[in-house]
């Protein structure tokens, strides 16, 4: 393996990042591109995707993933297929919101199936795919008030296993990452609802509430979700599928 090699590990891959305007989705695809690959922004925010692309010198496709209908019949073509598009509703599970908690699972459940499904024809063609799920602790824990997202990171984390045994003679793996508290700003938005269900201050909510659980006491950077997402999106991770990695700072080992 060359020096060119290990810098550029996805060179000549092309990669598919919903969610890809923002956070996390951002940070992979500017890891990526970094890495050698041509990367799709997909995202709903036509102005951010664009600015993105641009600056990476990739695509975009603007779609509301929610939208689940339209997603039946589309193909999908790319190497490496990166769910990250996600949204968070905290509410206690009497006062939660039927349609809310069905959009959540539309856009985080169902999304996910059928890109997946438009995207493995043409893995299984080539004989390799990456198929990498953004997660989460709660994938694997569960917390008050968050129904609707955590059933829906526990489905995903059975989906991913599915297509891992589906995929696996075909050369395609498919992995969960499992982030805590990630400083984006879907965790921004989460600290002040956070704050007006416990009645406490917002500058206490990522101490007492986000914290709480775990070892390290810092939130993940959006650049370390990227890395290992890197890693399994890379030809030298083909023997890794079906598994889930923990990145919450020691929160599931307790």
């Amino acid at each position: 393996m060359t020096t060119t090699d290990l810098q550029t590990p996805l060179a000549g891959r092309r990669a598919l990042i919903t969610g890809g305007a923002s956070g996390i989705g951002a940070a992979c695809a500017r890891a990526f591109a970094d890495a050698g690959a041509t990367v799709t922004v997909c995202d709903r925010d036509a102005d951010a995707a664009q600015a993105l692309a641009e600056e990476i010198g990739g695509d975009t496709w603007v779609v509301d993933l929610a939208e689940t209908t339209a997603l039946e019949d589309i193909t999908i073509d790319t190497d490496i297929l990166v769910h990250n598009a996600g949204v968070q509703r905290v509410a206690p599970i009497h006062e939660f919101d039927p349609e809310a908690w069905r959009f959540i699972h539309r856009l985080m459940v169902e999304s996910p199936f059928l890109l997946t499904r438009a995207a493995l024809p043409g893995m299984y063609e080539r004989g390799f795919g990456r198929v990498i799920h953004l997660s989460s602790v709660h994938g694997i824990r569960a917390s008050a008030f968050k129904s609707a997202y955590v059933s829906a990171k526990h489905a995903l984390e059975g989906l991913s296993k599915v297509v891992a045994l589906e995929g696996a003679e075909h050369g395609v793996t498919s992995n969960c990452i499992n982030p805590a508290y990630v400083r984006t700003p879907l965790v921004e938005k989460q600290i002040a609802d956070q704050a007006r269900i416990h009645g406490i201050g917002e500058d206490e909510v990522v101490e007492k509430i986000m914290l709480a659980e775990s070892a390290i006491k810092q939130l993940t950077d959006p650049s370390e979700v990227a890395s290992l997402a890197t890693w399994l999106a890379s030809d030298a991770s083909r023997m890794v599928t079906g598994s889930s990695y923990s990145m919450d700072g020691g929160w599931s080992a307790s």
